[in-house]
């Protein structure tokens, strides 16, 4: 199929963008590697496509002091290949397996989470980071928490007259530590399941603990697991500390499979195949980040 008819403009100012996103049935086009197929299949029929990739102020990834801030026009690949990057292993682990990479050179950060595709991969790591999108619109600026950012599959609380302009991800700081993994029939197609994990062991006794899972609901699922990690934490007996805490975590991720997963099966797999996946997924990062977080692994430069 070919896309419907759309005119196409160019601005060169975030301003001039926001004008023209006052017209009915305006849709905004950056890296277009999730815009351009929706089109193709005619899922979407936008009256307007406005192209932001002239607008160089959105085409900056900045070092701040606390954390890296990304502009809407910003490639994926420029953001995994950044040294900066670095200082946040989550969006490291996480970015290789966002489609493939050709679609990494062309797809924006932002772009990703503007669409919110429920089994996304960067929607997941903002929610787990706490990561801040910064929205324009003709009234001003505002700042949108990635938990209140993502409403349902491919629904976010961008409003039409709105753009998405940045997102900032803070930097790892000592004692944490991450995990990262999905499943996909393929490396680079749409995960059947996955998780990205956040541990803070500055008491390593009494960690707090993240599990953001997706692709198994109409958006990323935030759970605080920090009482299950401690529990089994205090629990002994195996050979390697990492397979202490995925021993003791094995019970408890089961219920927490079946709290987050109520998509239902498709061709690719059940509803039960996607909770045992969430099931192992879950203990294995928790296990693995906890030991990175009282390993002290986070990097600094």
């Amino acid at each position: 199929m070919k896309p419907a008819p759309f005119e196409y403009v160019r601005p060169g100012s975030v301003d001039d963008v926001l004008s023209e996103l006052g017209r009915d049935g305006a849709k905004v086009i950056a890296g277009g590697q999730s815009l351009v197929p929706i089109l193709a299949m005619r899922l979407a029929r936008p009256t307007t496509l406005v192209d932001i990739n002239a607008i160089g102020d959105l085409g900056v990834l900045t070092s701040v002091s606390k954390g890296l801030h990304v502009g809407a026009t910003v490639r994926q690949r420029a953001v995994q290949h950044d040294p900066t990057a670095a200082r946040i292993p989550l969006l490291r682990m996480a970015l290789p397996w966002v489609g493939h990479r050709e679609l990494r050179s062309r797809g924006t950060v932002c772009g990703s989470l503007a669409h919110a595709d429920s089994a996304a991969e960067l929607p997941a790591v903002a929610c787990c980071l706490d990561a801040t999108i910064t929205v324009a619109s003709p009234r001003g600026e505002r700042l949108v928490a990635a938990s209140e950012f993502f409403v349902a599959a491919m629904t976010t609380s961008v409003q039409p007259d709105e753009l998405v302009t940045s997102v900032h991800f803070p930097y790892a700081t000592t004692n944490q530590g991450f995990g990262f993994a999905e499943i996909a029939r393929r490396h680079g197609d749409f995960a059947l399941a996955g998780v990205a994990v956040r541990v803070d062991a500055r008491d390593p006794f009494r960690p707090t603990a993240r599990v953001v899972c997706f692709g198994v609901s109409d958006k990323p699922v935030v759970r605080d697991v920090s009482a299950w990690l401690a529990s089994a934490v205090a629990t002994e007996g195996a050979e390697t500390p990492e397979m202490t805490i995925r021993a003791s975590l094995s019970d408890g991720s089961a219920d927490l499979a079946d709290d987050v997963v109520d998509t239902v099966g498709d061709a690719h797999g059940s509803t039960a195949y996607r909770r045992q996946l969430i099931a192992a997924l879950s203990s294995r990062e928790l296990a693995r980040a906890y030991i990175r977080a009282t390993q002290d692994q986070v990097e600094t430069t």
